[in-house]
């Protein structure tokens, strides 16, 4: 398989992360969720908060699919880098456009300037560059530790790590105010998970994905399983001091997302690309961000014309919750949903439909 080649196990990880994402963001009721389906309140990690540094460690893997061969060739860097922020770009436009439609078509819903698909945007065009004009691994490499490093110092210096005290909080309430993810009008006090400050980490969350990328390239599979114990020994040791708090994007939670994420590719890698495993989601994974953006828009119709509950009701809570109790028929409503996208998707795959942003 040529370097500049899809590799399967890439596009049915990437799928794979959208249907969880997909899973978590859509409960029927969301008075009535399992916890392994919400993300950690504070400091620590349930499984829901693996799926977002999954997936930013998936962007820097395919950064370094799609350039790595013509950086390696040298190629004139002002086309690649104009291509790569063109679509950071349009990344970052199209989150801005689904906030637009949650604030327009949900009751009591404000407008967010910052997201998921706004930290993609940036984090793709930040890593890009990079990938184009400092493409030296060990150059890399030190880029992160810096990042990672110079994070940590800052929020030391900023004091406490508690909600509304900790360093990030405070500048998003500087510069977001109303726009951020929460907003307390009594207090004046902003907090955005993805938010100013902690989207420096989120950056270095894609180059370890870029490091990853280049191991997959060469198909050094031993560097890419010891590459993801590392980082995890190291994210797992530095949590002793600096708690995993997705929330804040913790240096650790960095590394030991990281690491994680790595040994899932590893082992995907071997699976599907070696042994000829089925490439499960890869329909979604080709067709990510459609998926995802479908899956907010028919959210924000749904709920914004008062169909979501009454179809929740007579479809799952009343016939099922005596059955099951309350908290099955919450994740059997959201497994149908995301089901019902993985079968548009797969259908997209069949036609040949592929939506790039």
């Amino acid at each position: 398989m040529p370097p500049t080649s899809r590799i399967s196990s890439i596009d049915a990880l990437r799928g794979l992360t959208v249907a969880a994402m997909l899973l978590v963001n859509d409960a029927g009721d969301w008075s009535h969720v399992y916890p392994w389906l919400e993300h950690a309140e504070w400091h620590g990690a349930t499984p829901a908060d693996f799926i977002f540094p999954f997936f930013l460690l998936i962007v820097g893997i395919s950064i370094q699919l799609a350039l790595g061969a013509k950086i390696d060739a040298r190629a004139p860097a002002a086309p690649m880098a104009r291509a790569v922020l063109v679509r950071g770009a349009r990344i970052f436009l199209l989150g801005l456009a689904l906030h637009g439609a949650a604030a327009l078509l949900l009751h009591g819903r404000d407008f967010r300037l910052l997201g998921v698909l706004q930290r993609i945007g940036i984090c793709f065009a930040g890593a890009g560059l990079l990938a184009i004009y400092v493409p030296r691994a060990r150059t890399q490499w030190a880029i992160i530790a810096g990042i990672l490093a110079g994070y940590w110092a800052l929020l030391w210096a900023g004091g406490a790590l508690a909600p509304d005290l900790n360093l990030v909080d405070r500048v998003d309430t500087a510069l977001l105010g109303r726009l951020a993810y929460q907003f307390n009008p009594a207090t004046g006090l902003a907090h955005d998970p993805e938010g100013v400050l902690s989207t420096l980490p989120a950056l270095a969350t894609v180059m370890l994905g870029m490091r990853a990328g280049a191991w997959l390239r060469a198909r050094d599979l031993r560097a890419l399983l010891w590459g993801g114990l590392v980082t995890l020994a190291v994210g797992g040791l530095w949590s002793l001091v600096l708690p995993l708090n997705k929330q804040l994007w913790t240096s650790s939670f960095v590394l030991w997302m990281g690491g994680l994420g790595m040994l899932a590719v590893a082992l995907a890698h071997s699976l599907i690309d070696r042994q000829g495993w089925p490439d499960l989601g890869r329909c979604l994974g080709i067709n990510a961000i459609a998926a995802y953006a479908g899956a907010w828009l028919a959210t924000c119709l749904l709920e914004g014309s008062g169909a979501m509950a009454p179809l929740y009701d007579r479809l799952f809570r009343a016939p099922l919750t005596p059955l099951m109790g309350p908290f099955l028929p919450s994740l059997l409503f959201a497994a149908v949903f995301t089901g019902l996208f993985w079968l548009a998707m797969h259908g997209f795959e069949r036609r040949g439909w592929r939506i790039t942003v």
